[in-house]
């Protein structure tokens, strides 16, 4: 067993993380992650396909590889709302994602479902991806360490930010330069194993940090869930005609902000 193959089996492993803790946290059923959900599945058989521990035909693994690559923006799009600062930023997200599902679609009609089609349609996937989770990673890092909240947002947006830098550099080296092929036209397969080996280890380093975010941010989730338990008991109890000698907002702990961070 070579490191391609040691390092294939231990990033699988990472990858079924997140997916293992979003399901058992409950946080599959939380706003956007359902989207994380989705995306680290599809990611995490895919893995299990190319690394031959899944057997399926050649065309199976393709056209599987092909989908992977065309869910991955949208996905990542709709999960990041969950970082959104309010309502018309998560609209205009919403709304990116659109359209680029019909960037995706017009890029696949005219082209067709193919490598080349895929080459263009991921370097402005990424780039969309990369610019957004650089954006909520400075929001969040800041946040943690000037007020000492949001702490699970930051790791999380930093696992995702480390993971698509490293995609990044392989879609450049990859597909864009096409570093794997020699002059003579032919594949470099021990370029090709390398470029396989750095996948697996920045998805097993994203996929650890994920985790972390993803335990650090239930702990705040279960806080948020036993303060819209407690302004459901302030409902109940304080009346329209009661005036309360404190605000009831004050009361809450300024719950509704805290959707938003």
């Amino acid at each position: 067993m070579n490191w391609n193959s040691v390092m294939g089996l231990v990033s699988s492993l990472a990858l079924a993380g997140p997916v293992i803790l979003i399901l058992l946290l409950g946080l599959g059923r939380y706003r956007s992650f359902p989207y994380l959900l989705a995306y680290f599945s599809t990611v995490f058989i895919y893995n299990l396909i190319t690394g031959h521990y899944i057997h399926v035909s050649p065309e199976t693994e393709y056209y599987w590889g092909m989908v992977n690559n065309l869910a991955d923006t949208p996905l990542m799009i709709l999960f990041l709302t969950y970082f959104s600062t309010s309502r018309n930023f998560t609209r205009r997200m919403h709304l990116l994602t659109a359209g680029y599902i019909v960037f995706e679609a017009i890029v696949v009609s005219v082209i067709g479902l193919n490598t080349e089609a895929i080459t263009i349609i991921m370097g402005p996937g990424l780039s969309i991806s990369i610019g957004l989770c650089l954006y909520f990673f400075i929001r969040n890092t800041k946040q943690a360490i000037e007020k000492r909240k949001a702490t699970g947002k930051a790791v999380i947006v930093t696992s995702l930010l480390f993971g698509y830098g490293c995609y990044f550099l392989i879609y450049l080296l990859y597909y864009v330069f096409k570093a794997h092929i020699d002059s003579k036209g032919q594949v470099n397969l021990g370029y090709v194993n390398d470029t396989f080996l750095v996948y697996y280890i920045s998805a097993t380093l994203s996929s650890f940090l994920m985790c972390i975010g993803l335990l650090i941010e239930y702990k705040r989730v279960q806080k948020l869930r036993e303060l819209r338990i407690t302004r459901r008991e302030l409902s109940a109890i304080y009346t329209t005609e009661t005036k309360r000698a404190v605000p009831l907002r004050t009361a809450m702990l300024d719950f509704d902000r805290e959707l938003w961070n």
